[in-house]
């Protein structure tokens, strides 16, 4: 459960988790550190790892934190467990986890063999040998050193005893073994007991320092970024064999410190901790948004230590989209080309049909030369002014509509009045010229609502469009009628069927005007014109 919850608050604050041991006798006093190196203006906070409960920063507590450090005082046996110290610096967080190990006194034993400090198997062949985590106890006075349990004469040759250390005069293999130091601890007016061992082995003096080496990221390394997201990068350097005074792991961009180039852009992080085979160094650079100048820069991370350094390079490179992506690109391409070429079809059929149509009958002239048993292209039905007086209807229709659609166009047209010829019979010349018409032109005046001279024209006619179905109409609405109330229903419902085509007050400046709108909606109606059947003879 405890490394359950280590993982999700690792993934909490996004970074990597180091574990450091501590290990500490019953009812003594314990104070731990945190790893994370100490940076000015930085929050430290602790926490159980296993409940993520906080632990108070205030004095008093037997548990308790402040900055950097966490005190037991005094330990238990409940106390073993993993603790999490987290620090944070503008948008930086660090997190370091911290295993402490309580072990029960017992008599006759001065310390577990499983209490064993840093360089437990390592070689001191200096013979100095340092009292662990005293530093960590303010005004730690030690009171005795011990030697496999045994206490050490401070007068002895062959010891030199210091505030923190015993040194060991010439060591021999007699002098290996646990050196245990125990020292008092005062805090808060309380007096306490703390006590640490540390393995010693002599062995020949060869120098246990090595040149670092950067693990990860490999030299010259190049990563893929987009421009505008965040990026993080780390170093990770082994530094030798055990902790060394003078080691560190850092980041420069072009030669110079990260943050020195833009604090609210980059933010840089180290750490520093023991693994199985050694001491590491890790340096992480955050970058809060990847600019196109970061493309041109140099990312170097530099390890250092007491006998030497080493530097790797890290490029940034524009992320190039896969061969997949590339097809979906293409893809999504095609189709907004397809939906704007729809849509500017769309808005041609809205807007230019009309002229579409009319311009393929001129180009392509697709007459017609077959036979269809009809003699009119329209057959042309008006009111007749009731009171005899010239009016605007009589002009359009004997002058305009002939003009226009005859004369222009070369349609023919029946026209009552005009074509009837002496002595016909109307009744049989309305129905006769009707059935031999490809289309009925209705002139649309409120004179329909008042005058019923030519009721019989429209019976015959509207039959043949609505009953038959034989014969298109095109309603002509040249003056206004108003909501078609007081017209005939089957003649309201042709009118709701396909509308009308209304004359507009600035038609009648120019009435003969071919190209204006309202002789292309009539053009538009009418039938392709036809071409009478030609015949060749031979002389």
């Amino acid at each position: 459960m405890g490394l359950l919850h280590l993982i999700l608050l690792s993934n909490l604050f996004s970074v990597s988790v180091t574990l450091e041991s501590f290990d500490a006798m019953e009812a003594e006093a314990l104070v731990v550190k945190c790893p994370n190196r100490d940076r000015p203006n930085r929050t430290i906070k602790w926490y159980h790892t296993q409940t993520n409960q906080l632990i108070p920063a205030e004095e008093g507590g037997r548990i308790h934190s402040s900055g950097r450090f966490l005190w037991f005082l005094p330990t238990t046996k409940e106390d073993s467990g993993n603790y999490t110290c987290v620090s944070h610096k503008n948008k930086c967080t660090m997190q370091s986890a911290i295993s402490v190990m309580v072990y029960p006194y017992k008599p006759g034993i001065c310390f577990p063999s499983q209490i064993r400090y840093p360089n437990d198997t390592g070689t001191l062949t200096s013979g100095r040998i340092v009292c662990p985590t005293i530093d960590n106890y303010e005004n730690a006075t030690i009171v005795e050193w011990y030697k496999d349990c045994k206490p050490l004469q401070r007068q002895s040759e062959n010891y030199l005893m210091g505030k923190k250390y015993i040194y060991i005069k010439s060591p021999k293999k007699l002098d290996e073994g646990h050196y245990t130091c125990h020292f008092t601890y005062m805090h808060s007016g309380n007096v306490y007991n703390v006590s640490a061992t540390r393995r010693f082995i002599v062995e020949e003096k060869i120098s246990s320092l090595v040149p670092p080496k950067i693990q990860n990221p490999l030299y010259d390394s190049v990563i893929q970024v987009e421009l505008g997201s965040s990026l993080t990068i780390s170093c990770r350097a082994f530094l030798g064999f055990e902790e060394q005074d003078i080691a560190g792991v850092t980041w420069d961009v072009d030669e110079t410190k990260a943050e020195d180039i833009d604090p609210s852009r980059f933010c840089e992080d180290s750490q520093f901790f023991m693994g199985p085979d050694g001491y590491y160094g890790e340096a992480i650079l955050n970058i809060e948004e990847v600019k196109e100048e970061d493309l041109l820069s140099n990312f170097t991370c530099t390890a250092y230590n007491e006998k030497g350094y080493v530097m790797h390079t890290v490029t940034l490179k524009l992320k190039l989209p896969s061969k997949g992506d590339n097809h979906s690109i293409y893809l999504v391409i095609g189709i907004l080309i397809l939906l704007v070429i729809i849509a500017l079809l769309v808005i041609l059929h809205q807007f230019f049909h009309i002229d579409l149509v009319l311009l393929c009958r001129e180009i392509f002239k697709p007459y017609k030369t077959q036979d269809d048993g009809k003699i009119y292209d329209a057959y042309v039905i008006y009111p007749k002014n009731c009171t005899n007086e010239a009016n605007f209807v009589e002009y359009f229709v004997h002058q305009s509509l002939p003009d226009v659609l005859e004369n222009k166009y070369g349609y023919k047209l029946y026209i009552y009045g005009r074509d009837m010829l002496p002595g016909e019979d109307v009744t049989s010349a309305f129905e006769m010229r009707i059935q031999k018409s490809r289309r009925l032109i209705i002139i649309l005046t409120p004179q329909l609502t008042d005058c019923g001279e030519f009721a019989y024209d429209h019976q015959i006619a509207l039959y043949s469009a609505l009953i038959q179905s034989n014969i298109k109409v095109i309603l002509l609405e040249i003056e206004t009628v108003g909501d078609y109330e007081g017209l005939q229903e089957s003649l309201r419902h042709i009118i709701k069927k396909q509308g009308t085509i209304k004359w507009k007050e600035k038609h009648t400046e120019r009435p003969h005007a071919p190209n204006s709108k309202f002789w292309k909606h009539v053009r538009y109606h009418m039938p392709l014109r036809h071409k009478p059947l030609q015949f060749n003879y031979a002389v």
